[in-house]
């Protein structure tokens, strides 16, 4: 009882030194930011050439890893992907007998939010309004570009912001696991 005691206060304690040095240790990063389904995310990342670190950071963003997550809108899995969405990308890679139960596939939840990510990432050429196209919709991006103003949602802001640091994290935490 003690250990466990101890060990919640040194856990606190580096949580604590982090957030008043905003720099944290890499265990207690690796602690604080797990990575799940590591084959399945360089695999994909390298099928669709996106970096491993911010395919994790979208993925933890999204779900922390939480293959089964559903949210209130009724994105699911791991990428947090609409049905409408996945059937979108299903009919436009040529996946055939697609069902909406499929998204808690880590396998196919990855690779349909891989592919999401890599055509935005084309369409706009620019990872800022790829992350703010994958977050509000790319209606918004494309009405924002064309009004010249930047991203119009405080939600969206700080989806970008939080999966930017993410990535760093990702970068550092699990550089070995990540690698190409």
């Amino acid at each position: 009882m003690r250990l466990v005691s101890l060990s919640l206060i040194v856990v606190a304690l580096a949580g604590f030194a982090a957030y008043v040095f905003e720099t944290e240790p890499g265990w207690y990063e690796r602690l604080r930011y797990p990575l799940r389904y590591e084959q399945i995310v360089v695999g994909h990342a390298e099928n669709y050439d996106l970096e491993p670190h911010l395919l994790a950071a979208v993925i933890y963003q999204e779900s922390k890893f939480d293959a089964d997550a559903v949210s209130s809108s009724g994105a699911v899995g791991l990428m947090q992907l609409l049905p409408a969405t996945a059937q979108g990308i299903a009919d436009r890679t040529g996946g055939t007998g697609w069902h909406e139960r499929d998204l808690v596939n880590p396998e196919l939840n990855v690779r349909y939010g891989s592919w999401y990510l890599r055509h935005l990432l084309d369409k706009y050429g620019d990872e800022e309004l790829a992350l703010a196209a994958y977050n509000a919709g790319q209606a918004n991006v494309d009405r924002w570009r064309e009004q010249g103003v930047g991203i119009q949602f405080e939600e969206t802001r700080h989806y970008v912001e939080r999966v930017q640091k993410l990535k760093g994290i990702y970068a550092r935490a699990y550089r070995e696991e990540l690698a190409l």
